[in-house]
């Protein structure tokens, strides 16, 4: 694990995967004396509130509490997206089991960006790693569930985006009325489900 320092209220730590990176993060949370902990796909961000720095050494992944049962979610999806038959085409099979392959997997949120309640999800067919479109569009609705690379995702809201569309959800995945208002979380696992 690598320490770097990240402003004068920061540090990030390297680690050498996602899995490391979820187990840091809760270590760093249950410490209780930063302000913020931000996990990446293989870093997390630990920030304090200023003043001295705490102390950080010791802090491993090794020293994370226990994790709880990882909570499951499902997300019912229509799988009639725009990109369904070119991600057909580059896997080399039909749409239908582009559909079935990606509602097989059982992912993990590895973390979140992009846009408030964006999940970041590892975990699914690699023969459904594609890559991103060549030209972003400028507007992806609220709701589209696409993959690009090793991840899938849910737009939580309408916003540009280059990943390649599967089909659509009609599941709310970022509220800020709620008490949590992401409903995916590091960690969390998820199951895609044919509507």
């Amino acid at each position: 694990m690598r320490v770097r320092p990240a402003g004068d209220r920061a540090v990030l730590f390297e680690v050498a995967d996602n899995a490391e990176a979820v187990h840091l993060a809760r270590a760093l949370r249950a410490r209780g004396d930063l302000v913020d902990v931000v996990p990446g796909h293989r870093t997390v961000l630990a920030v304090w509130a200023g003043g001295d720095a705490p102390r950080l050494d010791g802090v491993s992944v090794e020293s994370a509490p226990a994790p709880a049962e990882a909570r499951l979610v499902e997300i019912p999806v229509r799988y009639d997206g725009p990109d369904l038959a070119d991600v057909a085409r580059l896997a080399g099979v039909s749409p239908e089991e582009v559909a079935a392959r990606h509602a097989a997997g059982v992912y993990t949120v590895a973390f979140l960006g992009f846009a408030p309640g964006f999940a970041y999800l590892l975990g699914g067919d690699e023969l459904l790693h594609v890559p991103r479109l060549a030209s972003p569009r400028e507007r992806v609705p609220a709701g589209s569930v696409a993959v690009a690379g090793p991840y899938s995702a849910v737009y939580p809201r309408e916003s540009p985006g280059g990943w390649r569309l599967l089909g659509r959800s009609d599941l709310v995945l970022f509220d800020p009325q709620r008490t949590e208002p992401a409903l995916l979380a590091p960690g969390d696992r998820v199951r895609f489900v044919a509507a």
